[in-house]
């Protein structure tokens, strides 16, 4: 199994840092198009190896995308970040040619490549991806709704006064602050609905918070998080390497789920070795149907800026 994973920033190396310390991979390959930083970050990466008990290779270049050659999984974080008070959407003039080249650059070296994006607005640069690449949709995966289910999850444990691990809960849509639909009314602490445990006003200070869980940490960081979305593509990425059909809140390309066609949003997806192996259409309550519907308009907004 080799990973690339392009933008050895923040997101990138936090990315590749969870990836070898699972150890699923034989090797890691950082890029980006600062000189030296990638390497840099790999050399400090493997450092940590004797210490962190790993065995995959982490080599960083300098965009040389030749180094790529032959990935399995290739992980887009390259763009700019946001800046207190950005949008996501605020990101699309820059982004898009970034995500726009690269996704061309991996294909040319490694051609059956699996592609998870993570660049911002990621709904948006998932679909630019698949216009642009012309890749069988089941190859290309927009990150969003599992950082987005990871937030969810925290607020909902936080409210409850449990272990995350007792918690279960998703969120679908966009991955954006508006556009998210955190599915409170399927949340569950052990099987048990949350809603025997919180009030309905609580339960809507969890859906909130989570909707601003990035701006909220974009304002008291100053740039956009990294251990969590790091931590989201590399459980992604370890589910295409072990095959493991773990069903991930992504964004995907639709053609009629959920009554949406020609947009990449986030739905529940299993994700094994073929990249997403099946979108799980859920019952959705009216209020959820008209939510998802009602973040597709604003994502289908934002796709029109790429024209």
């Amino acid at each position: 199994m080799k990973v690339t994973v392009v933008g050895a920033g923040a997101v990138g190396a936090s990315c590749a840092e969870y990836i070898a310390i699972k150890n699923f991979a034989d090797e890691v390959t950082l890029i980006d198009i600062k000189e030296g930083f990638a390497e840099g970050k790999a050399m400090d990466l493997m450092q940590c190896a004797s210490l962190n008990g790993f065995d995959t290779q982490i080599t960083g270049v300098t965009n040389d995308y030749a180094a790529t050659a032959d990935s399995d999984v290739a992980v887009i974080t390259s763009g700019i970040p946001r800046k207190p008070g950005m949008t996501r959407e605020e990101l699309i003039g820059i982004n898009a040619g970034i995500v726009k080249s690269v996704s061309e650059n991996l294909i040319k070296y490694s051609p059956n490549v699996i592609i998870i994006v993570v660049s911002n607005p990621m709904d948006t640069m998932a679909y630019l991806a698949h216009k642009s690449t012309g890749l069988p949709k089941n190859r290309i995966i927009g990150m969003g709704g599992a950082l987005d289910s990871a937030r969810f999850k925290f607020r909902l444990a936080e409210a409850l006064g449990c272990p995350a691990s007792d918690v279960d809960g998703m969120v679908i849509g966009g991955h954006s602050d508006t556009g998210m639909v955190p599915l409170i009314g399927k949340a569950a602490r052990n099987s048990v609905k949350v809603s025997e445990f919180l009030s309905e006003e609580r339960m809507q200070e969890v859906v909130e918070a989570t909707k601003v869980g990035g701006a909220t940490l974009t304002k008291l960081l100053g740039t956009s998080a990294w251990y969590a979305p790091g931590a989201a593509v590399s459980a992604m990425v370890q589910a295409i390497a072990l095959d493991s059909k773990k069903m991930f809140p992504c964004s995907a390309l639709l053609d009629g789920e959920y009554g949406l066609s020609d947009i990449s949003i986030g739905v529940p997806c299993i994700i094994g070795k073929n990249g997403i192996e099946q979108i799980v259409e859920i019952e959705l309550t009216d209020a959820e149907k008209a939510k998802i519907q009602e973040s597709a308009v604003g994502v289908k907004a934002t796709n029109a800026l790429l024209d």
